[in-house]
């Protein structure tokens, strides 16, 4: 009988990890380079390693699952090129206006210089043809104007076209028009329209929204495509929502895919700690390029809608995930002013860090860690040989340049990395509303364990958990998600006014066009769930409130019971709400449903405890700095057995990551073959 394998592949700025799952039982996991160039190559040659080890082959995998950096990164990098945008005729200025915010606040207005839109304004058109909130009709369609700005596209070469008229979230007939014309005197164009992409109001998010889907559409094809041609398996790609989706689909709206790969981190964690009995943690992703944060409350990471790839908001729904560039390859370097500074910018994968031996110039954080001893002499399993002596050298001309000796500048350098990654988490619970202090810390990720312990002083956290693996756990996390996708429908109304016929028409044709996606990808009537949620506010708000809705036939009931959750959820959120206080009413915005298909998950199996001595796992010890040079433990992390507690100073290795255990830490190995760190 054949086998048949589920493998989830997460490309990463400096390795692409691979997370083989085997029906019949068994994990198998392994890492190989990035290929940044095109990741296509290292997504084939992950896949290639991981059949290898098993001994199986391309006919024995039954689906691949992949989170991709290549619409992110594109963005991140501002790679935008031969974009164009048509909109409502006098409306061409809707992406100079944007919105009136200032980052960092009015006092540093002065100094902010307004960025370059995602459109120059000298390629926008305008086409003829007005619609009202309701979508009524005030002046027809110009079909004359729609000619003249695609033969004006067409004539200067430019390919990708996102098109968003004013109001099409009520009635899409206007745009779907200006798509015929496309098609007919620009054939070759790649078109977004926003009535597919974002079907709600407020015609700027949805027009940049839109603009970012057409921008990384043809990036995305093209590697798609490229997969394909290497690898002839059923693919699933993760999207930004916590979903995964066909290649077929998200080739179509890759918006969705702009946070794939740190969500798959995201839900990994939580399915993990969720076994365990920890229900909500704060979540730390760290890699080679950056560190990604997120919160899970009661076994789910928390979403939003109001998200941002670097300059660009884009509005679909997405894990709340916070990015700052402190990954193992953040470069340090001394400001103009003469201070130590570690990222944003880093090392990548080529050269990599100077430790790497592969032609890098600059010091990072993992040279750093190089030379405290904090990380063994080679990572994945001797794999990687790394060069601690290129590193001394390295940062000792930084630490001359400073003033300081090696370790000290080394020691600074994981310090401010540490704050980084702990601003970050602050920036995803305190601004939240939520007291960081009651959350446990899921460090994962190559180098998520690494600072682990000095964020626990940092941030008062209760403790950290390390996974199994933790360096592939964002590629296991691809393996314990479903099909999943979102369709929203502005509806603005008073609650007071609202016929809930309106709301179960509204909900029903939602659910309609989800249930017609899932059976495009394969799921029988019966194996289909919907999720409905609402956005509400009090009237005069400029944003709303996301908050789950209930299944069944929307009634008074139905309606009563989401206005009392967007009570509570707004008392949470900003600690007052409005409560039978008529003078501030409810107003529904948005109704949401999100389109589920049951996948099967993988099992995890509680352990037996050992016999309590972790000393079956010490390998050795070696000189590794803390607060001194002293002799430190090193113990292997496989060898390790559910009850044994370990006492810092120490060094736990594995295939994937490093935890170097401080003086005053104790790490225990609980019956999931976690590593719970406490103070």
């Amino acid at each position: 009988m054949a086998r048949r394998l589920r493998i989830g592949i997460d490309t990463g700025g400096t390795f692409t990890d691979v997370v083989a799952l085997d029906e019949r039982g068994g994990l198998t996991t392994t890492k190989t380079p990035s290929t940044p160039a095109d990741p296509a190559e290292g997504f084939a040659a992950g896949v290639a390693k991981v059949l290898g080890l098993l001994g199986a082959g391309p006919e024995d995998v039954a689906v691949l699952s992949h989170g991709t950096t290549v619409a992110t990164n594109r963005l991140l990098e501002d790679r935008i090129d031969d974009l164009g945008f048509i909109t409502t005729e006098g409306f061409e200025a809707v992406l100079e206006i944007a919105r009136q915010s200032v980052p960092d606040g009015y006092g540093n207005s002065y100094f902010w210089v307004k960025p370059p839109r995602i459109v120059p304004p000298h390629r926008v058109r305008g086409v003829g043809g007005r619609l009202d909130h309701t979508g009524a009709e005030i002046r027809p369609f110009d079909e004359a104007s729609a000619v003249a700005a695609a033969r004006w596209f067409r004539d200067r070469g430019i390919r990708a076209i996102g098109v968003c008229l004013l109001h099409s979230y009520a009635d899409p007939s206007h745009e779907l028009a200006v798509r015929e014309v496309l098609r007919r005197e620009h054939p070759d164009a790649v078109v977004s329209l926003s009535c597919e992409v974002l079907r709600e109001y407020r015609e700027y998010e949805r027009s940049v929204t839109t603009l970012v889907d057409a921008a990384v559409k043809p990036a995305m094809g093209g590697y798609l495509a490229r997969i394909a041609e290497r690898v002839a398996s059923r693919l699933l790609v993760m999207k930004s929502n916590g979903g995964v989706l066909s290649a077929e689909e998200v080739a179509r709206q890759p918006v969705t895919t702009v946070l794939s790969g740190p969500a798959a981190g995201a839900l990994g964690a939580a399915f993990v700690v969720a076994h365990s009995g920890r229900g909500s943690v704060v979540t730390l992703d760290g890699g080679g390029t950056s560190t990604d944060v997120a919160v899970v409350l009661d076994g789910e990471p928390t979403l939003t809608t109001e998200g941002a790839v670097g300059r660009h908001p884009v509005k679909i729904p997405m894990i709340d995930i916070v990015t700052v560039g402190a990954g193992g390859g953040s470069v340090a370097w001394r400001s103009p002013e003469g201070a130590l500074k570690v990222g944003p910018r880093s090392a990548g994968a080529d050269p990599g860090p100077l430790c790497y031996g592969r032609g890098g110039t600059e010091a990072t954080v993992t040279d750093a860690h190089a030379v405290l001893g904090r990380i063994p002499p080679h990572l994945l399993g001797g794999e990687v040989p790394l060069d601690a002596d290129a590193a001394r050298a390295g940062l000792g001309a930084l630490a001359a340049d400073l003033g300081l000796p090696v370790e000290r500048a080394a020691a600074g350098i994981l310090e401010i990395s540490a704050w980084n990654q702990a601003n970050a988490i602050r920036r995803i619970t305190v601004k939240r509303g939520l007291d960081v202090r009651d959350y446990p810390l899921v460090a994962f990720g190559g180098s998520g364990p690494l600072l682990a312990c000095r964020l626990l002083d940092v941030l008062g956290l209760p403790a950290a958990v390390v996974p199994e693996n933790p360096g592939n756990l964002s590629a296991f996390g691809l393996l314990t998600v479903d099909v999943k996708n979102d369709y929203v429908r502005t509806r603005v109304a008073r609650d007071a006014e609202l016929d809930p016929a309106l709301l179960g028409d509204g909900y029903a044709a939602l659910e309609a066009e989800a249930s017609a996606a899932l059976a495009r990808e394969g799921f029988p009537e019966g194996g289909r769930r919907f999720a409905r949620s609402a956005d509400l506010r009090y009237s005069g708000q400029a944003f709303e409130v996301r908050v789950p809705a209930p299944a069944g036939t929307p009634g008074e009931a139905f309606r009563a019971e989401v206005v009392r959750r967007f009570h509570d959820a707004h008392e949470a959120l900003y600690g007052y709400c409005y409560r039978d206080d008529p003078r501030h009413p409810v107003e529904w915005v948005n109704l949401r449903v999100s389109g589920i298909g049951p996948l099967e998950r993988p099992r995890l199996a509680e352990r037996p405890p050992g016999d309590g001595d972790p000393s079956r796992a010490r390998t050795g010890t070696r000189k590794v700095y803390f607060d001194a040079w002293e002799e430190t433990a090193i113990y292997r992390r496989e060898s390790l057995a559910p009850g044994d507690v370990i006492e810092g100073p120490a060094v736990i290795e594995e295939f994937g990551s490093t935890l170097p255990l401080h003086p005053g830490f104790t790490a225990r190995l609980d019956g999931y073959g976690n590593l719970v760190v406490t103070r």
